[in-house]
């Protein structure tokens, strides 16, 4: 068996022309979009090979994915649908374990499983080494070794926009305490040095999480983490946040997606412009940073409330905890999207693109798409010089009003906190 990380590692062709079967992770949008391109040259490698895709992406594409020549199809809690396929596979008597073409291609596994598992130790062996992975920065400039695991998977909560949703239904699952923390002390004997949980919302499960990060400070005071956590759940459990920082987590991400309630609203998020600022406020009385994240750009949005989220970042010195990307994402309406309930949605949008793997859409305004396509190469261009986070805010800032039609000097603003107080990872999660 052969393990390959195709953004760290190069394709190795020989383990592929050997294989029975080949079964690509599809976690997220663009993940799902590489392999849709790579498996036409997968089958041209192996043709008898049985494919398999797995993830959150896999069944919300299976009409698409069924023509490229996918004959599994694995969601939610995959990984017991996984093992059977492969032990099938490998008793059904062919001598490399794949399906003959001469029968019908059928899957007794379900296509999104969400039955309760017995998790194990993940098995890392033959991936890049960590250090080719994202770091973290420091203030004083020190980069860590990230690594990366889930205390938990699924979510509770049921976003409109969110791509968990049309998966788990609400249904979140934890990992068992003793597998997570195995599965770090791995990791950081292969060099870890900070840990980012991937739970879509690591409070989904409060205690669950609060027992967790008390026994990793225990066993490793010095080792950092972040997590993802969403608005409404920081001010509800808010008392435990004091003790989030007390056990290292560097930062912690929150989707706040808008300063528009009425978007907010639509988006079905749970949480309001007036909430967002008070946990902002909360977390620079705890000395916590907060990384937003934002889908600035959708069918609803104006040049003017696009002029007012650049206005809330700076008057709340924001500007800094933003990775620039943020600024520049258009909203993705995937198959099986919540956001397909909404009437107005279901006007605006036209023919699903299995290319791109989302219903397209246009802002009644043509100014704001041309917008979102300048900011877009803007923001790619910035990070390859690598410019600071507050001169590529300047070119947002200036191109926005540019494109209003508004005259507004981008003076200076009183600085609350020092970019070198704010850590962040440098490969920015978006999607």
């Amino acid at each position: 068996m052969a393990s390959l990380d195709l953004s760290r590692q190069p394709l190795d062709e020989a383990a592929v022309r050997e294989a029975g079967l080949i079964a690509m992770y599809l976690p997220m949008h663009t993940a799902t979009r590489l392999a849709t391109q790579l498996i036409p040259a997968l089958r041209k490698l192996n043709p008898t090979a049985h494919f398999c895709c797995y993830g959150l992406y896999a069944p919300m594409n299976t009409d698409y994915l069924r023509t490229l020549g996918v004959s599994t199809i694995l969601g939610g809690e995959f990984e017991q649908g996984l093992a059977h396929l492969a032990e099938r596979l490998g008793g059904n008597g062919n001598g490399n374990g794949a399906l003959s073409r001469s029968q019908p291609e059928q899957q007794p596994e379900p296509l999104i499983s969400l039955a309760r598992q017995k998790f194990v130790l993940p098995d890392r062996q033959g991936l890049a080494p960590l250090a080719k992975y994202a770091r973290v920065i420091l203030p004083s400039g020190e980069h860590r070794v990230a690594g990366y695991t889930e205390a938990s998977r699924g979510c509770k909560h049921l976003c409109r926009h969110c791509p968990i949703v049309p998966v788990y239904q609400g249904v979140f699952r934890v990992v068992d305490q003793e597998v997570v923390l195995q599965d770090i002390r791995q990791q950081i004997a292969a060099g870890a040095q900070h840990i980012t949980f991937g739970d879509p919302d690591f409070f989904n499960g409060i205690g669950h999480a609060m027992a967790i990060v008390e026994a990793l400070h225990q066993e490793f005071p010095a080792l950092t983490y972040d997590v993802t956590i969403k608005i409404e759940h920081l001010l509800k459990h808010k008392q435990h946040l004091a003790r989030l920082r007390d056990t290292g987590c560097l930062f912690v991400t929150s989707a706040v997606e808008s300063v528009d309630d009425e978007l907010l609203c639509r988006l079905a998020k749970g949480h309001t412009r007036a909430d967002f600022l008070e946990v902002n406020r909360i977390f620079r009385e705890l000395g916590m940073v907060l990384h937003p994240t934002f889908v600035p750009f959708t069918p609803w949005t104006t040049l003017e409330t696009y002029l007012y989220l650049l206005r809330v970042l700076r008057e709340n010195d924001l500007v800094e905890n933003l990775a620039p990307v943020q600024l520049a994402i258009r909203l993705l309406i995937p198959a099986g999207s919540r956001l397909l309930e909404l009437e107005e949605v279901r006007h605006l949008i036209g023919a699903f693109d299995p290319s791109a793997l989302v219903y397209p859409w246009r802002n009644p305004d043509p100014r704001v798409d041309a917008l979102a396509e300048e900011l877009e190469a803007t923001v790619a261009i910035c990070e390859k010089l690598r410019l600071p986070r507050r001169a590529i805010f300047e070119r947002i800032w200036k191109a926005a009003h540019q494109a209003a039609g508004v005259h507004a000097k981008f003076s200076a603003q009183p600085i609350l906190a020092d970019r070198a107080t704010i850590p962040y990872l440098n490969e920015p999660w978006y999607c």
